[in-house]
């Protein structure tokens, strides 16, 4: 069977021109990850593909040292911090050497400060936009969306994590499976560490019931992998039915990841489209709530996109009409909302209900999911285990779902003359106006003016710029007979948005009234182009309408061809 694997992959890395990544998954320490990964190295190797090992971690193994041996490694970079020298892969010495296949060990891994990138996985993400090819390793605990799950099952804290994207993104997941009982076996007779952290590794993290929960974790995410790839190839386009997954965050809402790692993993089980909606109240504008507050609430919101989801702040006087209305618009089935504060008696008492109690019982056809976010005395949680360096983790929804291989070509949608790139610091308004002015230069659109007056009033309600570098400002025009795209790349930044990443691309999208499932499907298409990091440099990089334009086709065929 794992022979079978390796050569599907080998035919995958020889049929593509971009870089693939394969990871092998487990459960814990010791199941036989790196082992396997190194197998395929050999594998590969004597069918003549170019294989080098850009980082190993043999933790003592004798077993998993042996297979090095034979393999041609990138000698690692030596850093020092906090007067220790410290080893880490050398992703430049990677990117020069340029292999067909490189094996990197512990995705999850978080690099010596100081580096390019703050984490593995980004080394690795460089790596694969270089062409070059991954096979990698990741314990099931590291996922991102999985934290919460995991320290309530195990009362462990993963401070190693990665966004369930990243998984989601592999083109091939093999699942390295072993048994409880000889997983603490061999942990016993010390092949997965030395004798002085057996006792405490069997008593702590290695106990039966932990790896059991882990062992399931990691088989349930393994089949919902399989699950989200055959709906992507084999479902053919029905069209955005409204099943959306939306989750409604608070600036002072306790327990907002947790939300959001539920409604990521919920979003991932039904295979669709997901999104953060934060309803900014008078009251909590940006020059009345305290900075820490702020700082919570952008914490979330980037949380929020790592795993995945289509950010929205919402300026609204009623935060339960905003939620319908988004609902509404957005096609929205599912609102995942956190449990409400208790409210003193006597309010109970005049009929006063809470914003939870007025959405359930709004008739808007919405299932709404109450999820218990009350912060609550339980047994503290203990950080990772020393005795265990493979700490634990968490999954989400990934890739827009039903999406992906279906619905509109962003190609299909642009010509030359609505690309517009700013080498110069420019202001918002200009760039909505220059931009509805390029979506509306051959006609399709209609007269300009009345476009940019619906642009602004919805970029009024709720703006889009504030998204890591990219904005999403879109409408909806009852003129329109079919959906444009514009594209602003802004190389000097916008001056009058203050933004922690400057927006450096802006997709202007307008989509006809009649037709609310085409911005859906433009938003979840145009989301998953913004996450791809090869895409956005090339589109960064882009210093004339025809360079963006191939870079967006190459993407998408790209796309198809994998």
């Amino acid at each position: 069977m794992a022979e079978d694997r390796a050569g599907t992959f080998l035919k995958m890395i020889r049929h593509s021109e971009r870089g693939r990544l394969k990871i092998y998954l487990g459960y814990g320490a010791g199941v036989g990850k790196t082992y396997q990964m190194l197998l395929e190295g050999h594998r590969l190797k004597d069918e003549g593909i170019d294989v080098v090992v850009g980082l190993v971690e043999t933790h003592g193994r004798k077993e998993t040292a042996a297979l090095v041996e034979g393999l041609e490694g990138v000698p690692r970079r030596k850093q020092e911090y906090r007067g220790v020298v410290l080893e880490e892969m050398d992703l430049d010495a990677v990117l020069v050497r340029k292999p067909t296949v490189a094996l990197i060990d512990e995705l999850a891994h978080t690099n010596v400060p100081g580096g390019l990138n703050a984490k593995r996985y980004q080394d690795v993400q460089d790596i694969l936009d270089a062409g070059i090819h991954v096979i990698s390793t990741l314990n099931i605990q590291h996922l991102e969306s999985l934290y919460d799950t995991v320290e309530r099952a195990l009362h462990v804290k993963i401070r190693e994590r990665i966004p369930d994207t990243v998984l989601a993104e592999a083109d091939q997941i093999v699942n390295v499976d072993l048994a409880t009982e000889d997983l603490r076996k061999r942990l016993a007779e010390g092949k997965i560490y030395p004798p002085d952290r057996i006792g405490t590794a069997l008593g702590n993290f290695f106990t039966e019931s932990n790896l059991e929960n882990l062992r399931e974790l990691a088989l349930r995410e393994l089949a919902s992998h399989i699950d989200l790839k055959r709906r992507e190839t084999a479902e053919p386009e029905t069209g955005a039915s409204p099943d959306q997954v939306m989750v409604a965050l608070s600036s002072r809402g306790p327990n907002s990841e947790m939300l959001l790692r539920y409604a990521s993993r919920l979003a991932g089980r039904l295979n669709r489209n997901w999104y953060a909606v934060y309803v900014q109240t008078p009251s909590e504008a940006p020059t009345v709530i305290d900075s820490h507050t702020q700082r919570i609430l952008s914490g979330t919101l980037t949380l929020a996109k790592q795993l995945g989801a289509m950010v929205f702040t919402y300026k609204g006087e009623d935060v339960v009409e905003t939620l319908l209305r988004f609902a509404k618009e957005y096609r929205a089935g599912t609102l995942v909302v956190g449990s409400p504060t208790i409210r003193p008696w006597w309010k109970r008492l005049l009929g006063e209900r809470s914003a939870v109690e007025r959405l359930i019982h709004a008739p808007s056809g919405l299932t709404i999911v109450v999820l218990d976010t009350q912060p609550r005395t339980q047994e503290p949680a203990r950080p990772e285990s020393r005795a265990v360096p493979e700490a634990v983790a968490d999954k989400s929804a990934g890739e827009p779902a039903g999406i992906q291989n279906a619905g509109p070509r962003l190609g299909d949608l642009l010509t030359f003359r609505r690309i517009v790139t700013w080498n110069q610091p420019v202001q918002k308004e200009l760039v909505l106006r220059m931009l509805v002015d390029a979506a509306a230069s051959d006609g399709q659109a209609g007269d300009p003016a009345p476009i940019l007056r619906n642009v602004l009033e919805r970029e009024e309600q709720g703006s889009t710029f504030f998204n890591e570098g990219v904005a999403f400002p879109h409408a909806r025009l009852e003129s329109l007979a079919s959906a444009v795209v514009a594209i602003g790349l802004t190389h000097a930044g916008i001056s009058d948005v203050t933004t922690e990443k400057p927006i450096e691309i802006v997709f202007l999208i307008l989509t006809p009234f009649a037709d609310p499932a085409i911005q859906v499907k433009l938003l979840g298409l145009l989301s998953r182009a913004a996450r791809n990091r090869d895409l956005m440099r090339r589109m960064q990089a882009g210093r004339s309408p025809e360079e963006v334009l191939s870079a967006i086709l190459d993407w998408e065929t790209a796309n198809a061809a994998g």
